[in-house]
């Protein structure tokens, strides 16, 4: 996973605007700070945001985005990027990028919510709708959404070694037992569902304490609908997470998978980011505090 970060800068930017996109290129722009693992981004104006891969894994969710995102939206309930173009590799930056609409809203923290459960429920019925769109077509999951969506079983190695790695950090052994629980669990039979892949807070935009967009869609793909409940422990509390069960009307295996889910993602991000990025181990974190809550009980 380990991988040289590509480095941008506004100057960066600035040429590759002015080469390729001159009618954008007079506008202010400004290099915002994000929790996000695979992308820096610049706004554009007012009105637009550039983004860029800073890691190769992330560039084929750029042309995925493009050519999914206008299809998906208006079956959807919440607001979801609107890609306006494509950029080149030119100017010593290897790979495409990418302009999109700005969308106004600040990460949908359980503290910036004024009502978690109302949350819970606007953020089902998004998935709701999201997994009613035909899935013909869609992408399979596979490296380009970091195998959101596969069978769990198919995580087992990578998160048993990354449990182990959190030895008094966590208690390793009732991590080992919550997730044997979920790959015990009794598979996905069904078709596979359009899945977001990556719900949690730094990917739900709230405005005036409101949901209003769910942004970021590298994860999406075609799978196992388990993968999109794991916002119910890395979000919310005991309350609101049953809120979202119910809305959802999810079976007990899906449950449990979704646990794993939670579980196994926050186990290897953990690590990983200990020391670079305080937003995603703090989310980390606290997926594994409801996961073990909820073990117990």
């Amino acid at each position: 996973m380990h991988e040289h970060e590509v480095n941008t800068s506004e100057d960066l930017v600035q040429r590759l605007l002015d080469l390729q996109f001159p009618e954008y290129a007079h506008l202010p722009l400004k290099h915002l700070e994000s929790s996000g693992t695979d992308h820096r981004m610049y706004r554009l104006g007012e009105d637009l945001v550039v983004r860029l891969p800073k890691v190769s894994w992330a560039t084929p969710q750029m042309g995925k985005e493009h050519h999914w995102l206008p299809r998906l939206a208006p079956h959807l309930p919440l607001t979801i990027p609107t890609p306006v173009a494509q950029g080149v590799p030119a100017e010593g930056y290897p790979w495409n990028w990418s302009i999109y609409k700005w969308i106004e809203g600040e990460n949908a923290t359980l503290d910036r919510m004024s009502d978690s459960c109302q949350t819970a429920r606007k953020l089902a019925e998004f998935v709701l709708a999201l997994q009613s769109i035909d899935p013909t077509g869609g992408p399979l999951p596979g490296d380009h959404n970091f195998g959101r969506g596969v069978p769990l079983q198919m995580r087992d190695g990578m998160t048993r070694h990354n449990i182990s790695q959190l030895e008094g950090w966590f208690d390793v052994q009732a991590l080992t037992d919550a997730w044997e629980r979920a790959l015990n669990a009794p598979v996905w039979e069904g078709e596979g569902v359009w899945l977001h892949g990556d719900l949690q807070a730094g990917n739900l935009l709230a405005k005036n304490g409101t949901l209003h967009a769910v942004i970021d869609f590298g994860g999406l793909a075609i799978g196992d609908p388990a993968c999109d409940l794991m916002v119910a422990w890395n979000l919310f509390d005991a309350k609101s997470r049953q809120v979202y069960r119910q809305a959802l009307g999810v079976d007990n295996a899906t449950w449990e998978r979704g646990k794993g889910w939670a579980l196994s993602v926050a186990v290897v991000a953990l690590p990983y980011y200990r020391h670079t990025n305080p937003g995603l181990v703090a989310i980390s974190e606290y997926a594994l505090q409801q996961v073990l809550a909820d073990a117990e009980t």
